[in-house]
């Protein structure tokens, strides 16, 4: 018997591999879910117990002692503002670029260069213009250090959208009377929104991870997530409980806005790929 094209004890191995592969790359997280919902002195327990009681303890008292609801509001505000600002910028510049005469090749070099520099070389010069200006400890300083690298990974990906729209739609739109921000806004924008989106939804998640910056610029009132959490490896140890109950904290905006809006970064991956 086959099923399709494929016998049917095929279509099984292929399952059961797949299987095997999500639950390979799904045990780190698993466990760390396990021990999030154990007591400390079971989490520190070899080798593990795995007939114990669940608890929500180490949640508790990671939001209410260790202020993880005031981290979670810095990270929130300095990601959504630096998503905002390097969209908005980025999707400007990058339409700019694309509608020039010329191929430009010497910009979009210089802008896919900036992706090369590993963020460390760039701490140290940044925190002294910060502390400069007077802007150390606040999440202006934090939102400008991301806009050095979110701005140019969105300028560079937005061309390749642009690239996509037919430049035969300005003309057109020009000849109808628009000027170069209503085509913008009313013609190429709803073209590239997918993709925009998408660029959007990944610029967020690396402002939500950064931790190289955050950790030189923030002080206690600026702290963001990834921070607090490298903050729970003390002289006495590792507090591995709250630890991981403050992982899932973490990623669970994350898991919650890719499901809200995975149609649109299926969207704007796939676009242009098919004409």
């Amino acid at each position: 018997m086959q099923l399709g094209k494929r016998p049917v004890w095929q279509t099984t191995l292929i399952y059961i591999g797949l299987i095997l592969v999500c639950l390979f790359f799904l045990m780190p997280l698993l466990w760390i879910l396990r021990t999030s919902l154990i007591t400390k002195a079971e989490a520190y327990q070899i080798p593990p117990n795995f007939n114990v009681a669940l608890t929500l303890e180490n949640y508790i008292e990671v939001i209410s002692d260790n202020g993880f609801g005031r981290y979670y509001l810095n990270s929130a505000i300095v990601a959504l503002i630096s998503t905002v600002l390097s969209v908005v910028l980025g999707a400007m510049s990058s339409y700019w670029l694309s509608r020039q005469p010329g191929n430009m090749t010497g910009a979009k070099l210089a802008i896919l260069a900036t992706q090369m520099i590993p963020p460390i070389v760039l701490v140290i010069p940044i925190n002294t213009m910060i502390r400069s200006v007077g802007l150390n400890d606040t999440w202006m300083a934090l939102v400008l250090a991301y806009l050095t690298f979110n701005l140019p990974y969105v300028i560079w990906m937005l061309l390749g959208f642009y690239d996509n729209v037919s430049k035969e739609l300005d003309e057109a739109s020009a000849i109808d009377g628009c000027s170069s921000l209503q085509t913008f806004f009313k013609v190429i924008f709803p073209l590239i929104a997918p993709g925009m989106m998408a660029t959007a939804v990944y610029s967020f998640l690396v402002s939500w991870n950064e931790f190289v910056f955050a950790l030189v610029l923030s002080g206690n009132a600026t702290r963001t997530i990834p921070v607090a959490i490298a903050a729970l490896e003390t002289q006495n140890g590792v507090k591995i409980a709250e630890l991981c109950a403050s992982t899932i904290l973490a990623i669970l905006p994350i898991v919650l806005l890719s499901s809200f809006i995975k149609k649109y970064l299926v969207n704007g991956l796939t676009f242009g790929s098919i004409k």
